[in-house]
């Protein structure tokens, strides 16, 4: 059994020296019940309330496997969509563009020759005001279109692979095409309810105050980011993640919230379709979305989902046919299906300022531990 203490007095440990205001770690291995773990507070500034195991975190960019890659496997799955169909297929205002020619594969790899990222928010919004209304968001959504398929390559598309915030913002514009819905209801629709309802989701800006609202009788609570000089305030229900702030909460590459119990949820799905069990997901599909894509060295990316490489955030034991993905504000999940062992891990590092980068040593650490107690000796 493992020595589930061990894990807790890491957590603790993190906390104190700086790593993060507070944390949520769970695992689950096997049919075991899963585990879950807490430490710290929500905030230092101004001094927040203890973090539980049901505390909110913003998952930064891990809303790209859990909403956007999982949105695509759907409708893959149905026909709406294939992985070699162009860009320019879904999104015509791009036929005339370079990136239109290339593929949801090149999007989901980073390897469109797009840029990593861009600060067009500050171009949808001087001042930093964000859409309040369904019809506010298109028309930010239709700039930020514009403003993309405005931009030259930076490298010879299928030569490397450049993460890129930007390439998934328009996997997030293919989805609601593909789909006909803003991506928020389609998550809504098609994966969380499904699931029985698991407490993540995007959250609008007009939807803010009923969110916090129903927070006000539960015991989870939202932990807050950091001032945004932007936004001109403490960023805790809002997205951190500027592009997807300007776009009104919801993208393709930011903007999920969430429980680590929902992650757990969504993760689960994946792991248990790629063994064949019954979920919403397509064993075939699930494979392949997770399977390396280029040779050993020339770039770690499955479809969307990262896999190990050296030195890898999972630490030193997980199996090459791993997956996970982090998320900026101080997230990340990892899945290791030879040992059908998920992990976990929900911070807000980024508070009070991102400039605590203190979690890269952690991440492969608490890793290796979980790994070590659950797995058992290396």
């Amino acid at each position: 059994m493992p020595d589930l203490s061990v894990i807790q007095t890491a957590l603790n440990r993190a906390v104190t020296d700086g790593v993060f205001p507070g944390a949520v770690l769970a695992v689950r291995c096997g049919d075991r019940p899963a585990s879950y773990f807490h430490a710290g507070h929500l905030s230092t500034v101004p001094p927040g309330a203890p973090v539980s195991a049901s505390t909110i975190y913003d998952l930064a960019s891990l809303t790209k496997p859990l909403a956007t890659v999982t949105a695509l496997v759907l409708l893959i799955q149905k026909g709406h969509c294939r992985l070699d169909d162009h860009v320019a297929d879904h999104l015509p205002e791009c036929a005339d563009a370079s990136i239109g020619s290339a593929t949801i594969r090149h999007l989901l790899t980073h390897s469109s020759g797009l840029p990593g990222w861009r600060g067009f928010y500050e171009r949808l919004s001087l001042d930093g005001t964000i859409p309040s209304s369904a019809r506010e968001r298109e028309q930010a959504k239709q700039a930020m279109l514009s403003l993309i398929r405005s931009e030259a390559p930076v490298y010879e598309r299928g030569a490397r692979s450049l993460y890129s915030d930007l390439g998934f913002i328009l996997l997030g514009l293919i989805v609601e095409r593909s789909s006909r819905q803003p991506i928020s209801d389609y998550f809504l629709d098609h994966i969380v309810r499904p699931l029985g309802g698991p407490r993540i989701r995007f959250i609008p800006s007009e939807r803010l105050h009923a969110f916090s609202d129903s927070l006000e009788d539960d015991t989870g609570a939202v932990a807050p980011t950091e001032v945004d000089r932007w936004r001109g305030h403490l960023l805790c229900g809002e997205v951190h993640d500027q592009n997807a702030a300007a776009l009104g909460g919801e993208a393709g590459h930011a903007g999920l919230f969430g429980t680590a119990d929902a992650v757990l949820a969504i993760s689960g799905e994946w792991l248990r379709a790629h063994h064949g069990r019954a979920t919403i997901l397509d064993q075939t599909m699930v494979q392949e979305f997770t399977r390396r894509q280029k040779p050993e060295g020339a770039s770690s990316w499955a479809l969307g989902w990262d896999t190990p490489s050296v030195p890898s955030s999972a630490g030193r034991y997980f199996s090459a046919q791993s997956f996970g993905h982090l998320g900026y504000t101080g997230t990340s999940v990892w899945i290791d299906p030879v040992r059908e062992l998920e992990v976990v891990l929900l911070s807000n590092r980024v508070h009070p300022s991102s400039r605590n980068e203190a979690i890269r040593d952690f991440r492969p650490a608490i890793h290796d531990l979980v790994y070590q107690e659950f797995i058992g000796s290396i």
